[in-house]
């Protein structure tokens, strides 16, 4: 199987070369210079959403130029990589299942993130949630997953980094206030629900907190599954990033209200609530099962009778130990 699919890849590869050859002639006097040996069939996921990352920036940057060359470099490498992942389903994906239904569970996927057009319509429950949720954009073969799976609502679906210990962690920028959200929380795996499955068959687009616990950026490469064996909750413990959230009368029912926009959640991840045009983010902190109470990395959250609880806000933590540094350092002044 191995040796059929390879042949495809450079047959897919090379008709893209020879097009985009014929149109840069068709637009030109000459040729783009380019060197085909720069992108090959055989790079690592890794270095290819790297290549396509550098090339789209540089398109951009670009444009005013019309450089032909830029968008013939951005269209291979983008074609390099979309084929790169087809291979890998195909081949360590739908050849190793033992049945239709076990094939449709998983994809190697593209990750982008998504942004106000996947908005859903008015009178949606998931209008204007689409970064404070955990809803994500599938390709249309998760729904038939869900049905040759006879998968249960809520459906949930594990993102994972492709390659963890090979791919840099790059934390995403791409959210203006993703700045103070803290650490990377080195997590390599995520949970979220389902928007829609309107997605290309090699994409996935998830919300941006989403690509900021995984610190994947756009291009990455993950892995989704349908994920069938989640708990249910029964208690969270989150952190507030701001005290001023405490000061909202009667937190505790926008806390539930708002936790409706997640299906699940996950242990050390950062995310976001929207409360009269304001965005709160808190800490998932811990999480407990039921109906014994164990505590969880991951559990639902949708339809589940789930205890919340807050620990001290992050902007008070950091006043409170930056008072009392001053104390010291006053004291080992008048020592």
């Amino acid at each position: 199987m191995l040796r059929d699919a390879l042949p495809s890849t450079i047959v897919y590869v090379m008709n893209t070369v020879f097009l985009l050859v014929a149109m840069s002639l068709v637009a030109s006097n000459h040729p783009p210079t380019f060197v085909l040996a720069s992108s090959p069939v055989s790079s690592s996921h890794s270095s290819l959403s790297s290549r396509v990352r550098k090339n789209h920036h540089s398109s951009h940057q670009s444009l005013s130029q019309s450089s032909l060359s830029q968008r013939w470099h951005n269209a291979l490498s983008l074609s390099v990589l979309e084929q790169s992942v087809e291979d890998h389903n195909a081949q360590n994906v739908v050849a190793v299942s033992s049945s239709v239904a076990e094939s449709s569970r998983s994809r190697r996927l593209i990750a982008l993130p998504l942004d106000e057009r996947f908005d859903p319509p008015a009178g949606s429950f998931s209008r204007d949630h689409i970064q404070s949720g955990d809803k994500i954009s599938l390709p249309r073969v998760f729904w038939d997953a869900i049905q040759l799976n006879q998968a249960e609502v809520p459906w949930l679906f594990s993102v994972t980094r492709a390659y963890p210990s090979l791919t840099p962690r790059a934390p995403y920028g791409g959210d203006p206030e993703s700045n103070g959200n803290g650490p990377d929380p080195m997590l390599k795996s995520v949970v979220g629900g389902v928007l829609d499955f309107r997605s290309p068959s090699n994409y996935v687009f998830l919300p941006r907190w989403m690509m900021r616990a995984l610190a994947i950026r756009p291009w990455d490469v993950v892995d989704i599954r349908l994920a069938t064996d989640i708990p249910a909750g029964s208690g969270v413990k989150l952190r507030p990033h701001l005290e001023t959230f405490s000061r909202i009368s009667d937190h505790r029912s926008v806390l539930e209200t708002e936790l409706r926009h997640y299906s699940s959640l996950t242990e050390g991840s950062t995310i976001p609530f929207d409360y009269r045009g304001e965005r709160y983010y808190f800490d998932v902190v811990a999480l407990r099962a039921a109906p014994r109470g164990e505590s969880r990395p991951i559990v639902k959250v949708q339809d589940c009778d789930v205890a919340a609880e807050f620990t001290r806000a992050r902007d008070t933590v950091k006043r409170m130990k930056e008072e009392r540094q001053k104390r010291l350092d006053e004291k080992s002044r008048d020592d």
